[in-house]
């Protein structure tokens, strides 16, 4: 990020093809869900993200150096673990497109973490414009087609699941700033690895599930969460860490803004219904990631060991 915090097209793009690839997740999910448990969904993802990035991860490991270690470890299990297992919970009973949209709390618990623990500023104008796509979110979320008012209990895992991205985004941008993305994410996952293989290996079902299958389905849930695994969270954790490192918390954290437009239109060619208050509510998104944005002469959600323009490609 250059000096006057203007945020470069190239940092805008990645933060788009983000919000494409994430939005997709939840897609990816209910697919994985019409044949596999919520647990075996989370391991599976785990499993194929962290082998995806194994052979670099064990590549870096030198380069962690004491604390780090336990740092890493925290943003393996809020980043990664913890959210996986969550959000395959909550879409045993939350459409996809519902799911993606609660996804935008992240910002909110994101700039409440920071202002609480890491002594973060919050310009005015980034909290109007954070405030205005939360109430598009809210939209999205709380009315129905009918106009009417309804909230499946199921979304508190969501909740939930936002609350670690909050964290896992502090920790990154305060404790991590010189380690590379691909260093973060690949010996992140690699540290709650041992979690996923013990379930696999013990509880889970997935080969009894594979080989008693009649038909392909269960071949293409398994594809649609190793897919899940490598690309939306292997691949795109890189990334979107990278766009932390470069940027700052807020705007990265605002990918999650964009994502119930990409969810929420998937889950319409999946046979899902869109109405004109989630059209409205997905309007509301857009604006508030452009006002809270907007080039300032300021940084926003500043922490003391701001990123420079150099990145230690993760």
């Amino acid at each position: 990020m250059t000096q006057d915090n203007t945020i470069a097209l190239s940092t805008w793009l990645k933060l788009f093809l983000l919000a494409l690839v994430w939005g997709s997740s939840f897609m990816l999910i209910k697919k994985g869900l019409l044949v596999y448990t919520p647990t075996e969904v989370a391991a599976i993802r785990l499993a194929a993200a962290a082998a995806a990035l194994a052979p670099f991860a064990l590549l870096r490991l030198h380069r962690v150096k004491g604390k780090q270690w336990l740092v890493l470890l925290s943003v393996g299990m809020t980043g990664s673990l913890l959210p996986a297992f969550l959000f395959a919970f909550a879409q045993t009973q939350l459409d996809s497109g519902v799911t993606g949209a609660l996804n935008a709390l992240t910002p909110l618990f994101t700039l409440i973490v920071g202002a609480l623990f890491f002594a973060q500023r919050i310009a005015p104008k980034t909290l109007v414009g954070l405030s205005i796509g939360f109430a598009g979110t809210a939209l999205l979320v709380l009315i129905q087609g009918s106009g009417e008012l309804s909230l499946n209990a199921y979304a508190l895992f969501i909740v939930l699941a936002t609350i670690c991205y909050g964290l896992n985004l502090n920790f990154i941008k305060q404790y991590l700033p010189n380690l590379s993305p691909v260093t973060i994410t690949g010996v992140s996952l690699l540290m709650v690895l041992p979690v996923a293989i013990i379930y696999l290996a013990g509880p889970g079902e997935v080969g009894t599930k594979l080989s008693a299958a009649s038909d392909m389905q269960a071949w293409w849930s398994l594809a649609a969460v190793i897919a899940l695994g490598v690309v939306g969270t292997a691949l795109a954790l890189i990334l979107f860490n990278h766009v932390v490192q470069i940027a700052n918390t807020t705007f990265a954290s605002s990918v999650t803004y964009l994502i119930p437009i990409v969810a929420v239109s998937l889950g319409l060619l999946d046979g899902e219904i869109i109405t004109l208050f989630q059209v409205a509510g997905m309007g509301l998104i857009l604006v508030g990631v452009w006002i809270a944005n907007r080039q300032s002469s300021k940084p926003i959600a500043a922490t003391p060991n701001q990123v420079g323009a150099s990145e230690a490609a993760r």
